[in-house]
């Protein structure tokens, strides 16, 4: 490790930039497939590793090593691969296009992304869970949206914001426990302590997403007649009845107890398979094929159903879901993880955030340094526990001796790191988001205002003061001890 070429600033920030620029421009100008953009970063940081001394087995090794971390993260990727079951399971039973249909009949298209936003943060505040928000009641409320031409960026940026905001403050959640734990401060302190940033953010989302749907920002809305036409299809080819709901009911009860969630999520799945041949008239091969491939239109045409004449948004609709629908996304988890086990080796975020370090003086500069720090470690490492818990020990030390009680830290990584973790669409929460709702991650990313407007008030009340909770200053208390 000694005979290693040690890195400057530039050569640290090299992989990094080289990373975003392709993402930028690759995936977000021309299109282009993530995966093969984040191996050619992959590249890019194995050869500054080469030029560093580091040979072929050592920079594998690193990567291995970080994909190893994969294993204590595999029951996140069942989750991810249950929800894909889930999701066509739901479909077969009619469990979501009866949510649909209550959906269009009840929600007027000006309210869609204000209901959106209200029911998942419901949820989401129940269970604890951003996921299970967004791949229940989520996708329904994306049919719904679909039904009304509600533009889908926007209803899945509503999702998304309502789905965060319960994940962000909720005791039930692992983040928010996670957070308060890394930075040495109490659950309930650091939740009160995050009102000051989620409340703001909370009411400036509503209204946004009030005055949207009541302008010419969410686009011309489905016709009257056009709702009709979906309404009368979905009741054409689904018997509804109010047995429907049990799944989401029974994955709810599972969030709430706090029971085991792929056991729950794969028991939902069972429940809407034997629904699904029991009061839809499916059988047991197509209920196997909907968990595993997604449902299919085509599927009623065995009962007898003509499928012929019924709108295109039918389809796009129902044709959704099966577990290996999720495939993809994990190939692109492998893809990002290859990119960190290499910036790993070269070191370049230890260099990047000790220059960093060195120019905090103030307040303000501190929590602007603790968000750049959590934003950059969350991009890189495609890990929001990594995201809150490198942070979090690296500025310890530097809250205490300006006087910042250790929940300022904590809220300031939940700020930059939780919610922003859905926004780039590398990480396994931006993949997820992205996978369930339909919708890429930069299209809904404007309108996810709950997730990023905590950063913008934050790094307010940290150049004001406002909201920032004070202690005695380490070195004073050193100096009365002495």
């Amino acid at each position: 490790m000694n005979n290693k070429k040690k890195l400057n600033l530039g050569l640290a920030m090299l992989p990094i930039v080289a990373m975003l620029l392709l993402l930028i421009i690759g995936y977000g100008q021309l299109g282009l497939r993530i995966e093969p953009l984040l191996l050619i970063s992959a590249a890019i940081a194995a050869a500054l590793a080469y030029w560093q001394g580091y040979r072929w087995h050592d920079i594998i090794d690193s990567i291995v090593a970080k994909l190893a971390k994969l294993a204590k993260a595999m029951p996140v990727i069942m989750i991810l691969i249950c929800v894909g079951g889930l999701i066509g399971t739901w479909m077969f039973s009619g469990t979501i296009p009866y949510m649909v249909y209550w959906g269009l009949k009840l929600i007027s298209p000006q309210y869609i992304l204000i209901a959106a936003f209200f029911i998942t943060s419901v949820i989401s505040v129940c269970t604890g869970t951003s996921w299970g928000a967004a791949g229940t009641v989520g996708v329904a409320l994306m049919g719904v949206a679909a039904g009304l031409d509600v533009p889908l960026a926007a209803a899945a940026g509503a999702v998304v914001s309502g789905a965060y905001f319960g994940d962000k403050i909720s005791p039930l959640s692992d983040s928010t426990n996670f957070a308060a734990i890394v930075a040495d401060t109490d659950l309930y302190s650091h939740i009160q302590h995050l009102m000051y940033t989620t409340i703001p953010s909370f009411v400036l989302a509503a209204v946004v997403y009030l005055i949207a749907g009541h302008t010419s920002a969410v686009g011309s809305v489905a016709t009257p007649e056009k709702v009709t036409e979906i309404v009368t299809a979905l009741e054409g080819l689904y018997h509804f009845n109010l047995l429907l709901i049990l799944p989401p009911v029974l994955v709810l009860w599972g969030a709430v107890t706090k029971r085991p969630v792929i056991p729950v999520m794969l028991a939902a799945c069972t429940l809407a398979i034997f629904i699904g041949v029991l009061l839809q008239g499916f059988n047991l091969q197509q209920g196997l094929n909907a968990l595993m491939d997604g449902f299919n239109l085509s599927m009623f045409t065995a009962q007898g159903h003509s499928i012929t004449g019924i709108a295109l948004d039918v389809p796009r609709l129902l044709n959704r879901g099966g577990m290996f629908s999720m495939m993809s996304t994990i190939l692109l988890v492998f893809c990002a993880f290859s990119f960190a086990g290499a910036l790993t080796l070269t070191g370049a975020l230890t260099v990047i955030i000790n220059r960093l370090l060195k120019v905090v003086h103030t307040t303000g500069q501190l929590i602007a340094a603790t968000v750049a720090t959590t934003i950059l470690v969350t991009g890189a490492t495609s890990d929001g526990k990594l995201a809150l818990l490198i942070p979090a020990e690296l500025f310890k030390g530097a809250y205490r001796r300006m006087g910042l009680d250790n929940k300022n830290l904590s809220r300031t990584v939940e700020d930059a790191g939780t919610v922003i973790e859905p926004l780039i669409p590398w990480t396994s929460a931006g993949i997820y988001m992205a996978t369930t709702l339909g919708v890429s991650t930069l299209d809904l990313l404007p309108w996810a205002i709950q997730c990023y407007a905590a950063v913008v008030f934050a790094l307010i009340y940290g150049f004001t003061g406002f909201g920032i909770a004070k202690i005695q200053p380490q070195n004073d208390l050193q100096r009365k001890e002495a």
